[in-house]
């Protein structure tokens, strides 16, 4: 009696295809150290959701002065406004309060004497996440405040069975510098560990288990192969 390999080809190209798929081989902390590269402090909340970025509307009122009052004004993919007399003015990063101050400043330069300025946030653009990886639905993701990396993970439909959840990335932009950290989701799941906050910007990204990857993927096969074949 002789055991053959139906189709042995398919197992073969399958294999390989598994081994071709990237794991992450991150430097990023984990553990006290991974939390305290993303801790947020309640000033970064109130900052992320308040500070004007590209996209969101805003209103530049100028006391007594109409014809430099200016409504629903959207802040350019660079960051800028264009107002009348003082043009390009940089909005994102600053408060609507921080960015009436300037706008003082610059007609008071040379236009009026004693401006007074205010600037009212008529229409934010969506604050949002990026979720990429081993989940259903990668993609972008608007989030609220208060939203966590379990929260962000089920806008994203969950990790998938290929997941590596001792290997799920956050990647943060703070003052100019990239940082992040890796996080176990199953000790977070359990109790076992603090569900971290993430801001607008943050980008997740959930690692692949090659081993458990490889596994599923034979025994999606095996039914369409027949496994082994007596004659």
């Amino acid at each position: 009696m002789t055991l053959s390999w139906r189709g042995a080809g398919v197992p073969v190209i399958c294999i390989f295809a598994v081994a071709c798929v990237p794991t992450i081989n991150s430097d990023l902390p984990r553990g006290p150290a991974a939390y305290q590269a993303v801790a947020v402090s309640d000033a970064d909340t109130v900052n992320a959701l308040i500070l004007l970025q590209p996209k969101d509307q805003i209103s530049v009122n100028v006391f007594k002065e109409e014809d430099l009052t200016t409504q629903d004004v959207v802040i350019d993919q660079g960051g800028s406004v264009s107002l009348p007399l003082i043009g390009e003015v940089h909005a994102a990063g600053l408060s609507p309060a921080q960015l009436a101050k300037v706008v003082e400043r610059a007609y008071g330069e040379s236009y009026l004497r004693d401006p007074h300025v205010n600037i009212v946030l008529v229409k934010p653009a969506p604050r949002v996440i990026s979720v990429e990886g081993e989940v259903k639905s990668p993609g972008v993701y608007e989030v609220q405040e208060g939203y966590t990396l379990l929260s962000a993970l089920a806008l994203a439909g969950s990790p998938l069975e290929t997941a590596k959840y001792d290997e799920v990335l956050i990647f943060r932009e703070r003052d100019g510098q990239r940082m992040g950290g890796r996080f176990d989701v199953t000790d977070i799941r359990a109790g076992r560990a603090d569900d971290p906050v993430v801001l607008p910007g943050d980008v997740i990204v959930v690692g692949y288990a090659r081993a458990r990857g490889a596994y599923l993927d034979f025994l999606k096969l095996a039914p369409l192969l027949g496994a082994f074949t007596r004659y």
